[in-house]
């Protein structure tokens, strides 16, 4: 299917592309995707799909380092952020440009993106929790931020939507905490298409290790008694038999996209290449940065499921303008330069025209090229209010062993700090018990095997050591939330640039002391967590690390999660916002944006079911327009 003009173009195959991709094809409408990755990414064979998926499994083993891209090619002619990039910024008027991403500081911008097929679901943990009800109402709540235009409420039709079709490993009944309620937040009778994943001996092994007894802690003079949840997971395990929702599908007579119900079993969707393969989760715990049997959810598998017969997709262009005309204000189309190899600055330019264009890169990618076309910027918010999760790190021995490695990432979370009055004064963290060990934080096991060589130690002294520190490696990690701030932002600046000529992203990037206060609060829950369960504490936080804070005294260090979120953020008015409720800027009637970058808090949870469920409400305005 070639066409002069698509109902739909759409920029960027991640999962918010991805999804609309295949809810407006399977609803008859013509599409084309605009994919900045290579054309073997998003083979379609099952040959073809086979070797390049061999090919990322070979050069992560090959890889010295196992960060988030580092199975994934980084292309000169579509470059991804690499956490391995970051650097000091000597000042403010010499930002670091080291890697893609320009930090322009004060402190750098600690996560990274992929830009290729698939997007960040290639490398991303999995994790799937929803956001809680008082996430959408922080200014009402808490005075704080800003609200949703709409309500958790609003959101739940969609949010089933996303479980569905990422296919969400979990127990409803166990999702409690602060404003947690199962049967009101989830429904009476809601179950998630799979059952959930074990959680890991580590996780057991920690909460056996208080023999039951109650763990409390005190913070700002109260007491808060501390549970454990198992977190919800797009990797397959074992069918929910009580699920019983086919998918998603567009109902023309109400006007509405429903999942349709189903007296079948929920079939998991495994690999793309066999379906034999990624059945189930193995437990390899190499969610990040790959897993080597695709049991874990990634948005190719969505794309693999679009009606192809209305789908056109065009690998190895970027975007870099987006047109329109000055009077109507409608977009009139998509200027892209497709490169020959991936490493050349030779490029045929292109124009994609369609009725409705729908940007679906990442929150940095969407902003920057909104910048670079001078449009949806009437409010002055594109590019403003770059939030991620700032996570801070505690490691320590346990007193027996857990025996980390053994399974999935992450399967348990401490769930007690998602909410609360605190967060007028401080953020909320969830903190997700990690199964790495001290991989993080001192490039554990590596680090211990020189160290102890460094030490002396050889033979069976070394190897005792080794079976002795490692199965006993805890690491606590506590996600504090962003609050959205104007100067925290993306920018574009003529002086840097790729090598196609497009722009690279320049970022303006700080810790407020709403955030600092929170590393102070979690520490000290933190603490009392290891004496509870009698951990040896070796954390230590170092001025040296290019992403670190200084608050009473105190340095702590942050890391990023990954989850770049703000830039492009949705309201209830034009003043203050990008985009309307339904995700369609408020300047041009025919452009959409879908993605983190609309949401206008983060909360505690992992965006991408939230940006999923969001997309799909945007699919379903998209569908209305294009009937009437």
């Amino acid at each position: 299917m070639k066409c002069d003009e698509y109902d739909v173009v759409i920029v960027g195959s991640g999962i918010a592309g991805s999804v609309m991709a295949k809810t407006l094809t399977r609803a008859g409408k013509k599409v084309l995707l605009l994919e900045a990755g290579l054309q073997a990414g998003i083979a379609m064979d099952k040959e073809g799909a086979y070797q390049n998926y061999q090919f990322y499994l070979d050069t992560y083993y090959k890889a010295a380092a196992k960060v988030p891209n580092s199975p994934y090619p980084n292309l000169p002619d579509a470059p991804s952020p690499d956490v391995l990039d970051i650097a000091p910024i000597p000042n403010s008027c010499s930002p670091s440009t080291k890697g893609y991403l320009v930090q322009a500081g004060p402190i750098p911008f600690a996560s990274d993106c992929y830009r290729g097929p698939g997007g960040t679901t290639l490398h991303w943990l999995g994790s799937t929790p929803r956001m809680l009800p008082n996430d959408f109402q922080m200014q009402t709540k808490y005075g704080v931020a800003v609200d949703w235009p709409f309500t958790y409420y609003d959101l739940m039709p969609y949010y089933e939507m996303a479980e569905n079709e990422i296919g969400i490993a979990g127990d409803v009944k166990e999702q409690i905490g602060p404003d947690v309620e199962p049967v009101k937040n989830y429904g009476k009778d809601y179950v998630f298409p799979m059952q959930k994943i074990p959680q890991s001996y580590l996780d057991q092994t920690i909460i056996e290790i208080t023999n039951g007894k109650t763990v409390t802690v005190e913070l700002n003079k109260k007491e808060y008694t501390i549970s454990y949840v198992a977190t919800p997971q797009g990797r397959n395990s074992i069918p929910e038999p009580a699920y019983k929702y086919a998918g998603v599908a567009w109902n023309k007579k109400t006007q509405k996209l429903e999942l349709e119900k189903t007296d079948a079993e929920y079939d998991p969707v495994g690999s793309l290449w066999d379906p034999y393969t990624g059945q189930r989760c193995e437990g390899n715990s190499s969610c990040v940065p790959i897993c080597p049997v695709q049991a874990k959810y990634n948005a190719l598998k969505t794309l693999r499921t679009a009606d192809h017969d209305n789908l056109d997709i065009i690998t190895q262009a970027v975007a870099s303008q987006v047109l329109y005309d000055k009077g109507s204000m409608d977009i009139t189309g998509i200027e892209y330069k497709k490169y020959r190899y991936g490493n050349s600055p030779i490029y045929e330019k292109g124009i994609a025209k369609g009725k409705i264009y729908v940007l679906a890169a990442s929150a940095i990618e969407n902003a920057k090229l909104l910048l670079a076309s001078g449009i949806a910027n009437s409010s002055d918010q594109v590019g403003r209010n770059l939030m991620d999760h700032m996570v801070m790190l505690t490691w320590g021995l346990l007193p027996k062993k857990g025996f980390p490695y053994r399974g999935p990432g992450s399967t348990t979370n401490i769930p007690t700090f998602r909410d609360g009055d605190f967060r007028k004064e401080h953020a909320a963290w969830i903190s997700p018990i990690d199964n790495w060990g001290w991989a993080w934080p001192t490039f554990a096991p590596g680090s211990d095997v020189s160290n102890a060589v460094g030490q002396g130690m050889f033979g069976k002294q070394l190897r005792d050591h080794l079976s002795d520190i490692i199965p006993r490696q805890l690491l606590l990690h506590f996600e504090c939330e962003q609050l959205p701030e104007p100067g925290n932002r993306v920018t574009i600046d003529p002086r840097y640039k790729d090598q196609l000529g497009n722009y690279r992203p320049v970022i303006h990037y700080n810790a407020s002391e709403y955030m600092q206060r929170s590393f102070e609060a979690a520490k000290k829950v933190s603490d009392q967590l290891y004496k509870a369960y009698n951990v040896q504490d070796f954390t230590s936080y170092s001025a040296q690390n290019p992403d670190h804070v200084q608050y009473k005294g105190k340095v702590y260090n942050f890391a990023g999660a990954g989850h770049i979120v703000g830039t492009h953020r949705m309201g209830s008015d034009s003043n203050s916002s990008v985009v309307n409720p339904d995700q369609r800027t408020w300047d041009h009637g025919n452009l959409y944006l879908v993605g983190c970058g609309n949401m206008p808090t983060l909360g505690t949870s992992n965006p991408t079911l939230t940006m999923t469920a969001l997309t799909y409400k945007a699919a379903e305005a998209i569908l209305k327009q294009l009937e009437n």
